[in-house]
């Protein structure tokens, strides 16, 4: 029942050894930016420092503050030139990595190619348009006949046979009727005899 409602496990991000490089190169560039911002703070400390030295005519301690400050200059000038090559550095790994993506992604696009071609040979694409070219051409031929190709003696043997399908479907259309008899019934028939009879008894003898 846990595993219904619990979460689902993410898979595993595969670490390469350009990312691990990519991340030592961030971390220095931090630690140098960081030591940057601790000298900045301390050119400006010894500064002020050098200003109050000197009100207290203590000049030859402030120019050697000075000379330190100067120093520090420098060092903070040369990791400004370590911070650029850090960054160079990351960026063109970074983009080593697209670019090896990049080509990863079209050594598989061949691979399907590839894989296509074998489904589909060139015989086979001929064939096929072949076969197409066959049926645009009888199509148009098609087309040729029932756009006026016809002569007039074709009209009229198409109208004739119309007519003729026409007149066969109304005729199997109307139901057939049983004929009526012309003969008498046998019993209208003995009746009239009778009557003749009744006739002849009643007609005096002369």
């Amino acid at each position: 029942m846990g595993n219904l409602f619990g979460r689902k496990k993410q898979p595993a991000t595969r670490i390469t050894e350009q990312d691990k490089a990519v991340l030592q190169l961030k971390q220095q560039r931090d630690k140098l930016k960081q030591y940057q911002r601790k000298i900045e703070q301390n050119l400006e400390k010894e500064r002020s420092v050098a200003k109050q030295l000197l009100k207290n005519g203590k000049k030859d301690k402030a120019i050697v503050l000075l000379k330190k400050k100067r120093y520090q200059e420098q060092l903070l000038k040369n990791t400004d030139g370590q911070l650029e090559n850090l960054e160079k550095m990351v960026d063109e790994i970074e983009f080593a990595q697209i670019e090896m993506k990049v080509v990863e992604g079209l050594k598989v696009g061949n691979e399907s190619l590839k894989k296509m071609h074998e489904i589909m040979s060139l015989e086979d694409v001929e064939k096929i348009m072949d076969e197409t070219r066959e049926g645009i051409e009888y199509q148009n031929e098609i087309d040729s006949l029932l756009s006026g190709g016809l002569t007039d003696e074709d009209e009229e043997a198409i109208l004739e046979e119309l007519n003729e399908i026409t007149a066969a479907e109304e005729a199997a259309s109307v139901p057939v009727l049983p004929e009526v008899p012309t003969d008498e019934l046998p019993e209208i028939e003995r009746e009239k005899k009778r009557e003749k009879n009744r006739q002849a008894e009643m007609v005096p003898a002369s």
